[in-house]
């Protein structure tokens, strides 16, 4: 997996922050599709889009779940404040608290496979996780390693509101339910997988994910939901509507005894 690195850092332009330079943002500018390069690193980016896209075709056997990366990570890693991957690779190592220790990107993305996908993690030396690191890299090109892209993560909600389930519920009976279900089951698709994501029951994340908090849930939503009219629900119905549907019956995660072993476990956590 070092050689591998050594050869994304040469091939793909990812670039150094110099030395004793104040870390800044850099501009969120993800990469044409076309410009994949040629050749076994080509194959092998591919190959990384494809396990993130259709995660139940080329990943199946680690996934628990009817999830695909992407039912979080919008547009392959390319969205804004939907958790992108662009500009990911150079930020590992990174200290996690909720792990308590240092993880490299490998670890970073077998976090959400027994989590987000309640499966388990992939092997590093996988052909399919080696493609998602070599297409995360690819997709950082031109971003100095150590900083983070404009748009990282989730566009945080910053509001006093208490939310309301109650009213949350008539908010996913307005808004979420086309593409969720009634009862939040998702939409299957002819081929058997989901076209849209369970967001609870056994074919959703389990209570270890991310999205099973209400903050990273609000923030997500927030900003990117109803899909393709992202923005257009208030503060207080975000609040509301995730505080409905992460507080739903979802599977239990066997380790979570494990987590933030050093302290520091926030307060919207299922456990």
């Amino acid at each position: 997996m070092r050689t591998l690195t050594l050869l994304l850092l040469g091939a793909i332009g990812c670039t150094a922050a110099k030395a004793g330079e104040a870390p800044k943002r850099a501009a969120f500018d993800p990469p044409d599709a076309a410009a994949i390069p040629a050749g076994a690193l080509g194959d092998s980016i591919r190959l990384g889009q494809r396990v993130l896209t259709q995660t139940q075709l080329y990943a199946k056997a680690w996934v628990g779940n009817g999830l695909n990366c992407t039912s979080c990570h919008l547009n392959a890693g390319r969205t804004q404040n939907a958790a992108p991957w662009v500009g990911i690779y150079g930020v590992f190592p990174e200290y996690r608290s909720r792990s308590g220790s240092v993880n490299s990107l490998q670890d970073r993305v077998n976090d959400c496979f027994v989590r987000s996908m309640n499966g388990r993690p992939l092997p590093d030396n996988s052909a399919e996780m080696e493609g998602i690191v070599a297409y995360m890299a690819w997709l950082s090109r031109g971003v100095p390693t150590g900083v983070d892209v404009e748009g990282r993560g989730f566009r945080r909600i910053v509001s006093a509101h208490v939310p309301d389930e109650v009213h949350g519920k008539q908010v996913f009976a307005d808004k979420c339910t086309a593409c969720h279900g009634t009862e939040g089951q998702g939409r299957q698709a002819a081929d058997g997988g989901y076209a849209f994501p369970a967001l609870w029951g056994p074919n959703s994340f389990n209570i270890g994910a991310g999205m099973a908090r209400l903050g990273n849930a609000s923030a997500f939503v927030r900003w990117n939901m109803p899909l393709g009219q992202g923005g257009t629900l208030s503060d207080e119905d975000a609040l509301d509507v995730s505080a409905y549907f992460t507080r739903q019956p979802r599977p239990d995660f066997a380790d979570k005894g494990k987590d933030w072993p050093k302290g520091g476990k926030p307060a919207d956590s299922r456990y």
